[in-house]
């Protein structure tokens, strides 16, 4: 195991769309939301095992998740938890995790990941990304990694590759938003285009770099605190200038604007797991297309439908069609799938009613 990689995982969102599992005091990075033992930040953590030492991985996360984490990852120090005041999108984040790291080791090579997403081929995710961090690791250039897509996506951003390719990586032509079916469509037929993953691959040099390049401000914000980090001083530090920070995303800050930006194609079974709809796609089914989490969850009738409630709860459910049903943090919600998006339009009645 190479002790210049180093892990980022991000750690602060809220998961509003996974509610009423998934709330803002425990949000879906630290559920079980698959069934199987493991939180979504214990897998992320987990599936790194191979390839980056356990001192060298850092969580950026919020303040009031601090306790979370702790319980949740008892290998991971303190110290390797970084605490933000308020949320800042991913740029501040990121900067802030590589400065630290660049303090640490000038020589490090880091990978960046969210704490949420799932990937099935571990095995196939390791490999990629090991042939990664050696690109990065010899060049003064900025990696993503782009997902083969299965299906004309629309709620994915996509990234358009070059047509030369090197050793399976190409130079990025342009990021593309989150586009119609018709246009996804025109992405599938043309066969160039990737779902980005929001993975990124490069030297702590190389992102450092590029911050002072293409946001100064934000790269002065973080430079400036150099003698504080792992010091006594760094939280107070972060708790005095992280809210002054632009709020920015990577991608906008960074991806798009550099020339040095290369992606590589891969597969290996990665789902945001942003919807209860991808969530179903992903989780194993019955004969009749449903997905149970819950040992006393009966089915009749039933098709296509998703089930998350806790254990020994007996439930009956008759006739349902392409539905989410869960029960979490007192709340029992049932509701097409297709009308998932209003989600945060349910969780708004329920609270407004408190």
């Amino acid at each position: 195991m190479n002790p210049n990689n180093y892990l980022i995982i991000m750690a602060g969102g809220i998961g509003s769309r996974f509610w009423p599992m998934s709330t803002a005091e425990t949000p879906k990075q630290f559920l079980d939301i698959l069934g199987t033992g493991k939180t979504m930040i214990q897998q992320t953590v987990s599936r790194f095992g191979d390839l980056v030492p356990i001192e060298n991985i850092f969580i950026v996360t919020s303040k009031n998740y601090q306790a979370i984490i702790q319980d949740q990852l008892p290998d991971i120090s303190d110290s390797q938890v970084l605490l933000e005041p308020c949320m800042r999108n991913t740029a501040p984040c990121i900067a802030y995790a590589a400065y630290k790291i660049y303090k640490r080791n000038p020589e490090a090579n880091i990978v960046v990941a969210p704490s949420d997403h799932l990937i099935t081929d571990e095995s196939g995710f390791r490999d990629v990304v090991s042939k990664g961090l050696e690109f990065t690791s010899k060049d003064d250039v900025l990696l993503t990694l782009g997902i083969h897509p299965h299906r004309p996506e629309t709620g994915y951003g996509y990234i358009q590759a070059d047509s030369e390719a090197v050793s399976g990586i190409n130079k990025v032509a342009a990021f593309k938003e989150k586009p119609d079916l018709e246009t996804a469509n025109g992405y599938l037929a043309e066969g160039n285009f990737f779902w980005n993953a929001g993975i990124f691959l490069w030297s702590a040099k190389s992102i450092i770099t590029s911050f002072v390049s293409h946001l100064p401000k934000v790269a002065a914000l973080f430079a400036k605190g150099e003698e504080k980090y792992d010091t006594e001083n760094e939280q107070v530090f972060i708790d005095e200038n992280f809210p002054s920070c632009e709020n920015i995303s990577v991608d906008y800050g960074i991806m798009e604007r550099a020339d040095n930006i290369y992606v590589m194609p891969a597969d290996f079974g990665w789902s945001d797991l942003g919807t209860w709809g991808s969530l179903w796609e992903k989780r194993s089914k019955d004969e009749n297309g449903n997905s149970v989490v819950g040992d006393q969850v009966h089915l009749f009738e039933c098709k296509d439908t998703i089930v998350t409630v806790p254990n020994n709860r007996p439930v009956v459910l008759q006739g349902l069609d392409d539905c989410i049903v869960t029960e979490a943090n007192g709340v029992f919600m049932v509701c097409k799938k297709e009308d998932e998006q209003r989600i945060k339009e349910f969780r708004s009645v329920v609270i407004d009613h408190k």
